[in-house]
């Protein structure tokens, strides 16, 4: 007995088509017309869409960042993010320094292994490129990892110099792996950052000032010109600026292997909103920052014209209002406790957020909530607002994501022999993203008030309804770890 989706108009990246699609067990099996509904389930699908599901290949869950960590996990992140559509994930396993790989690759296993309830993968996440840390590089394809995350930023934590971004880009080429790099001028930064605050400019809307849009700019261009000589694939990460796009069309434009992502708050948040009175900018301190409606424009281009490939999230969510309980006795008792854990059993308790960083700007905690987001308003300000089609919108969420990193044609598509990882979007269901409503452990949410037009009302991963309007079915083990292939293509 299958599951049959009858009525519907199936949105891929490439076309839109009315038809039944069939599910046997956890893939597609057969799309066609007036296909035959004998034995199995149906679903009337009439005046709904079909579409593959969301992959968000940015997010950040169950980070540590300085005195707390990003407050959404393997468990209620993947709860959120399936309410928004989004199936699949890839987060960021993280080396620190004196580590090797497997190290830190280790933790994130901890993090995931039998909670996870949607799919998921990794990249490595890389802070100290040793040699033996280099020779670690192949051994990460037995894993099915097949990307690594460099930072030109933040230059007392995870900053790389130029060589050894060079040499790991040519290590990476060898194994038909790709880079992805955060790229600002962490030295400029190093420099801007402690100026501010020594002139008493401590409030966070000093942020964005403290990282101008000329360093990720020249950083993005840094990074390609490497990749250039290398030949190692790049991705840029959460591109936010005419600058750093300009330099990524350049080197599109001479051949390099190069690409880039935006995430969604770029969109519609500019960097007056670090600016509200009363810390509540506090909510909006990301990195790179928020930046202008110019450079909104600029991003709405360069997903219009292929200049940028994918739309993600960069989610880590922290508390507005944090801090709450007896979170620093715990903290020095628990050094690598649970917070997540801590938080559900003590419902008056809350680990530190926002309020870390009331007095110095340089203190917040760097993220912002939105992986049950993203497809949602994409949806309303993208198609409804007639800047992008539903086919393209299909091909920055879903298609593409899973071409660049090698889960193509298993995910990002509707075809026979790919999981059956679906959405039963009504286009005409009208919601409000608001904290009250949303999924997320999160006290905010930075599209508040916001009205949208089109959700997933149902929501299957691999045959399995894990969706069905309001009410969650998955559960904790479910989500499989998805193994990526190398030498994915340059789109």
């Amino acid at each position: 007995m299958g599951i049959l989706f009858q009525g519907g108009t199936i949105i891929t990246a490439t076309e839109t088509v009315q038809a039944d699609l069939l599910v046997e067990g956890e893939t597609i099996a057969l799309i066609g017309q007036n296909l035959n509904s004998e034995g199995h389930e149906t679903v009337d699908c009439t005046g709904k869409y079909l579409m593959p599901g969301g992959i968000d290949v940015h997010t950040h869950l169950d980070l540590p960042f300085g005195a707390t960590s990003s407050n959404d996990d393997f468990d209620i992140g993947h709860m959120a993010a399936a309410f928004g559509g989004t199936t699949t994930h890839i987060d960021f396993a993280t080396q620190r320094h004196g580590e090797t790989l497997a190290q830190g690759l280790e933790k994130w296993w901890r993090k995931s292994e039998g909670i996870a309830q949607i799919d998921y993968s990794f990249h490595m996440q890389m802070t100290d490129p040793r040699d033996d840390v280099l020779d670690e590089i192949p051994s990460l394809l037995d894993e099915g990892i097949t990307t690594l995350k460099l930072f030109l930023a933040y230059k007392t934590m995870y900053q790389i110099s130029d060589g050894e971004f060079f040499r790991v880009m040519q290590r990476a080429a060898e194994h038909g792996m790709m880079v992805m790099v955060h790229a600002e001028n962490g030295d400029i930064e190093d420099i801007l950052r402690p100026t501010l605050i020594a002139q008493g400019k401590t409030e966070p809307y000093w942020h964005a000032h403290s990282r101008p849009p000329e360093i990720e700019g020249e950083a993005t261009n840094r990074a390609i010109m490497m990749a250039a000589l290398s030949g190692c694939p790049l991705y840029v990460v959460h591109m936010t600026c005419q600058q750093s796009v300009e330099a990524l069309r350049r080197g599109r434009t001479q051949g390099y292997p190069v690409m880039g992502e935006t995430c969604t708050q770029y969109f519609f948040l500019t960097a007056e909103h670090l600016g509200l009175p009363d810390f509540e900018g506090a909510k909006y301190v990301c990195s790179p920052p928020l930046r202008t409606e110019d450079d909104q424009e600029t991003l709405w281009q360069a997903i219009q014209d292929g200049t940028l490939q994918v739309v993600s999230t960069d989610h880590c969510d922290f508390w507005f209002e944090g801090g709450r309980g007896p979170w620093q006795a715990w903290a020095q008792s628990h050094p690598k406790g649970d917070w997540a854990a801590y938080e559900r059993q003590n419902p008056n308790y809350r680990r530190p957020g926002k309020e870390l960083g009331r007095h110095r700007f340089d203190k917040i905690p760097n993220g912002l909530p939105g992986i049950e987001d993203r497809m949602l308003v994409m949806w309303e300000a993208g198609v409804n607002g007639k800047r992008i089609s539903p086919m393209k919108f299909v091909e920055l969420h879903c298609t593409n994501p899973a071409k660049i990193f090698g889960m193509y044609p298993r995910k990002g598509t509707l075809m026979p022999g790919a999981d059956a990882d679906i959405l039963v979007w009504d286009p005409e269901a009208e919601h409000v993203r608001s904290a009250a409503t949303h999924h997320m452990r999160c006290d905010y949410n930075v599209y508040e008030g916001m009205r949208c037009r089109g959700k997933p009302v149902q929501v299957y991963l691999r045959g399995r309804k894990i969706v069905d309007g309001d009410r969650w079915l998955g559960e904790n083990g479910y989500g499989q770890f998805i193994k990526r292939q190398p030498n994915a293509p340059i789109l």
